[in-house]
């Protein structure tokens, strides 16, 4: 087998570190922006509860999809410049998406935005492999997590008011043409990586990159992607229909609406921030990854399903808003180590395992806001929606439980990638 390169230096880490963090935050700030101006589009374009869910989902659609191909491309091509082309793609998208004027372009230009958005994780978990040893993932994927629900917040609180205050169009303007100034120091600052040629290597080179049917064929991998479902599901439910939630059933205004529904979202990043730290401090001193990043984990998804559950029977608005407060809390310790066990396991196919985990896990991005759109409008009511995000969660909690194996990297066959 090759030799591992070498670790960059700390100050190389952080900059990276820095702006995989800043890159995520525009990421989830651009996809999330649509929630928050769904309403104003409902009456623009005169919306049923059906084509909200259809539209909440489209972006889905292409992003789980490209998954795949995009986790093939960054374990096989230089990764800096796969990132910045998808990032040049997602922000263009959002851009676009003030100018649209008809529902047919709105779902246009959200199908793009999942093409841009695709190369995201699979080129964020592939960095992470080469740039951070084992006990310092759990610290940069918490932290890469938390722009993960601060983009959400922001988008929410920020979003919410510029549209109460200039309509829905500017904000995707001023999203998409903000988010072209984050590509200078990528260009200038992150080096480049060169492309393994695979005409030349030989078997004990080849293991450095398994081929996508021996990750395919791996069960762990298809425990990480069901459980990374279960999170996908419940996650863009609340980020697609927290505010719609807040609005209907609470009664809240846009600008209440704003504030209330981007809590969860923050007290998502500090918890998932908190529970990477502690893992890896825990795993430092000798801990097992396997107990201390599974017991963190699995712990917090079971309780964020009782806590989602009993959100939605508090008749206190109050009660309510702190309990999704609660249960976003539970949700970040899932993913404040999700990423950094599949990474471990993955080694040298980080890449293709993230393409297809994340390509499944979206699945329940797809799945979600179709759902509780066709729930609320056939019931009048929330409550199934609920229920339904957390029976999703106990069923990903089992599949981690019985089919991902020890939080170690798996021995990958020697041959050549097909």
């Amino acid at each position: 087998m090759t030799s591992t390169p070498p670790l960059p230096s700390p100050t190389t880490r952080w900059v990276l570190l820095a702006l995989l963090v800043l890159s995520i935050l525009v990421n989830y700030i651009d996809r999330g922006a649509l929630s928050v101006a769904v309403p104003s589009m409902e009456l623009e374009f005169s919306l049923t509860d059906s084509q909200k869910g259809l539209l909440l989902s489209a972006f889905f659609w292409t992003y789980a999809l490209l998954q795949l191909p995009a986790g093939w491309l960054v374990d096989r091509y230089d990764v800096k410049w796969v990132y910045a082309g998808g990032y040049l793609i997602w922000t263009i998208a959002t851009a676009l998406t003030g100018f649209v004027n008809g529902f047919v372009l709105l779902i246009a230009a959200r199908l793009l935005l999942g093409i841009g958005e695709s190369a995201a994780y699979p080129a964020i978990s592939r960095l992470i492999v080469e740039n951070y040893p084992e006990h310092q993932r759990g610290t940069a994927n918490s932290l890469i997590d938390a722009g993960t629900k601060i983009g959400p917040a922001l988008s929410i609180l920020a979003g919410g008011l510029l549209v109460d205050q200039f309509g829905w169009r500017p904000l995707f303007i001023v999203l998409g043409l903000g988010g072209f100034f984050w590509l200078v120091p990528w260009v200038r600052w992150i080096p480049s990586r060169p492309k393994q040629d695979y005409a030349t290597a030989t078997p004990s080179e080849a293991v450095e990159r398994p081929s996508t049917v021996q990750v395919l064929l791996t069960p762990s991998v298809w425990g990480t992607s069901l459980g990374m479902f279960a999170l996908g599901y419940v996650w863009y439910f609340l980020l697609t229909w927290l505010p719609s939630y807040l609005m209907d059933v609470h009664k809240y205004d846009l600008k209440a609406t704003a504030v209330l529904a981007a809590l969860p979202f923050l007290a998502m990043a500090g918890s998932s921030v908190v529970s990477g730290w502690t893992a890896d401090r825990l795993i430092a001193r000798g801990g097992s990854p396997t107990l201390v990043r599974k017991g963190i984990a699995l712990g917090g998804f079971l309780l964020a399903a009782g806590l989602l559950v009993a959100a939605s029977l508090a008749s206190s608005s109050t009660v309510c808003v702190i309990l999704l407060i609660a249960t976003c809390c539970a949700l970040g310790m899932f993913t404040a180590n999700v990423w950094a066990m599949t990474q471990t396991m993955a080694g040298p196919a980080a890449g293709s395992w993230t393409g297809i985990q994340n390509c499944i896990g979206n699945m329940g991005g797809i799945t979600s806001p179709l759902v509780a759109g066709w729930t609320v409008e056939a019931s009048g009511s929330y409550q199934t929606a609920f229920y339904a995000a957390a029976i999703v969660m106990t069923l990903g909690t089992a599949a981690y439980l019985t089919m991902v194996g020890p939080i170690q990297p798996v021995p990958w066959k020697q041959e050549l990638p097909g």
